[in-house]
């Protein structure tokens, strides 16, 4: 390989500290270092008159609780009544579910949804009820008689040794909370089994798993402050501090996280101070964005450079999260030039900027980088949206004749977006009717709240990423863990609202596969033939 000698050695600012100057209204001001981020909304504290009220209310819950903790020592009866008692919450869900109605573009972070597609998914389960009684009925027996065997100690049910939700030795060795959650268990077994079994077909057995996963994770004892054996502990531990701490992480989350448990506390972690750290300079101010430099750490570096495009929707700085953890520094220390795009953080009036924008804008960034390296060609990274922009750009210069990228890596990038549709929960719900929605909202608003679909995102994953914090947060009165890789997460930017339905464009016109799709890109037909049939995921 070629080499050169570096003339970026004298860069010693971090990228993260350079971005933070601006050059008029036209500078990219919005990249990371200038951000509120996670940390900065976290220095914000509840008032006096709420502190007040906080603490009265909290000794009230204090005082409850341990009168209920002596109750519940005395509880006694079989597993179908504990089981009852815990099916008797759902009326407490509404709220709950409404949350996880007005959420759900999660499911879709492109389409979204909206209550009639929520419905529409309760319509499922309900009619594979109504089509099928006497199947109905045959679940519904085989589900009571194994609530007899909990109840009589014989029940086989086991959870799955990866459920994080039952790994506390009492739900094994306490009869009562062995009961309990083999009486879930059940429920949940069963459910799905009819579910599999009824005659509807693919796509409403799908959007039935949906609705019934809302529900019985959302009824998990685990999530209950009495039905968790270490909540419960933990109240007799503390005499009940646990539930204040709770509770004001309550009132916190529901000012500052739109009604969804932190899911990380960010306060350790400022950019270009404790994370974003790796030397480097902002060598180009574009109106999209700025190309951050990264400073090698090599005598020579390989002649060709390498120009990264990460997702539009984070930030750059997933790559240089700290030392140990940073591909910036793997990248500088082994003679690679690298250059990286920190995209603008949109608002309303760049309602406009499109695809074709932004891969226009990858093109100034690469003719910039060849202008200072004296390279005539780069290398390029693209991840998740950016790696989109990356593959429409590539499109574009094959359409064009125009050979400026020798090399390409897409990492954690869905290029066949079909196959993404049909073999996952993004699917089910897409339809004409569900993109034309999507596109009316992104181009009445004008954009697409980072923030906002960084709580929808949560819930694909609800255990894991919403009633996991949860028991944390608020039975246990725990704060969520210091995590970088999360604080990162949890500073978003937004997506214009152009943009967004660019990207629907693409999900629209894939009942063929995404390769025989077309896009105009500044001007140009660019057919876009490197897509390929499976996601290119790139693993540190």
């Amino acid at each position: 390989m070629a080499t050169k000698t570096t003339s970026a050695g004298s860069a010693r600012t971090t990228a993260a500290t350079g971005a933070k100057r601006t050059a008029g209204k036209t500078a990219a001001a919005t990249t990371p270092a200038v951000r509120t981020t996670a940390a900065a909304g976290a220095k914000r504290v509840v008032g006096k008159s709420d502190a007040a009220t906080t603490a009265t209310a909290a000794t009230r819950v204090a005082k409850k609780a341990r009168s209920a903790a002596d109750t519940a020592a005395k509880l006694s009866g079989s597993a179908s009544k504990a089981g009852l008692s815990a099916l008797g919450t759902a009326s407490d869900l509404g709220g709950l579910v409404a949350e996880a109605s007005r959420n759900t573009l999660a499911i879709n972070p492109l389409i979204g949804l909206n209550k009639r597609d929520v419905a529409s998914a309760a319509g499922s389960l309900l009619k594979a009820v109504a089509s099928t009684p006497r199947r109905a009925s045959t679940h519904l027996g085989r589900y009571v008689k194994e609530l007899g065997q909990v109840a009589k100690g014989k029940s086989e049910l086991v959870p799955d040794p990866k459920d994080r939700r039952f790994a506390d030795p009492a739900w094994k060795s306490n009869a009562l909370y062995a009961r309990l959650m083999q009486s879930y268990l059940a429920t949940q077994k069963e459910l799905s089994h009819f579910i599999d079994q009824s005659a509807l077909n693919k796509l409403e057995k799908g959007r039935a798993h949906f609705f019934a996963s809302l529900i019985t994770d959302a009824l998990a004892p685990s999530n209950w402050l009495f039905g968790n054996p270490a909540a419960v502990r933990k109240i007799v531990d503390t005499g009940g501090d646990n539930l204040v701490k709770g509770l004001k992480n309550l009132i916190h989350d529901a000012r500052h996280n739109h009604m969804l448990p932190s899911m990380v506390d960010a306060t350790p972690f400022k950019v270009g101070e404790t994370i974003a750290t790796s030397p480097g300079q902002v060598v180009l101010r574009h109106e999209m964005f700025e190309l951050l430099q990264f400073a090698p750490t090599t005598p020579q570096v390989h002649a060709r450079p390498l120009v990264m495009s990460p997702p539009q929707v984070n930030k750059y700085y997933a790559i240089d999260l700290t030392p140990d953890k940073s591909l910036v520094k793997w990248a500088t220390d082994s003679g690679v030039q690298l250059f990286v795009v920190s995209w603008r953080n949109p608002t309303v009036e760049h309602r406009h900027w499109g695809l074709d924008d932004y891969v226009r804008a990858l093109d100034a960034a690469v003719d910039a980088t060849c202008k200072i390296t004296g390279s005539t060609d780069v290398n390029m990274w693209g991840s998740c949206s950016g790696g989109m922009t990356l593959a429409a750009y590539l499109a574009w210069l094959a359409a064009t004749g125009k050979p400026k990228v020798a090399n390409t890596t897409w990492a954690v990038c869905v290029l066949d977006t079909e196959a993404a549709i049909e073999d996952s929960t993004l699917g089910l719900f897409n339809s004409p009717a569900t993109i034309r929605a999507a596109k009316a909202r992104s181009r009445r608003k004008g954009f697409v709240d980072g923030a906002e679909m960084a709580s929808m995102f949560a819930w694909l994953r609800p255990n894991d990423l919403i009633w996991n914090y949860w028991v944390n947060n608020y039975l246990l009165g725990n704060r969520p863990p210091a995590y970088d890789v999360l604080a990162w997460n949890a500073d978003t930017t937004r997506l214009p609202g152009q943009f967004h339905c660019d990207l629907l464009e693409l999900v629209e016109r894939l009942g063929l596969p995404l390769f025989q799709s077309q896009l105009v890109v500044t001007g140009c037909i660019s057919a876009m033939i490197f897509f390929v049939s499976k996601y290119w995921v790139y693993q540190a």
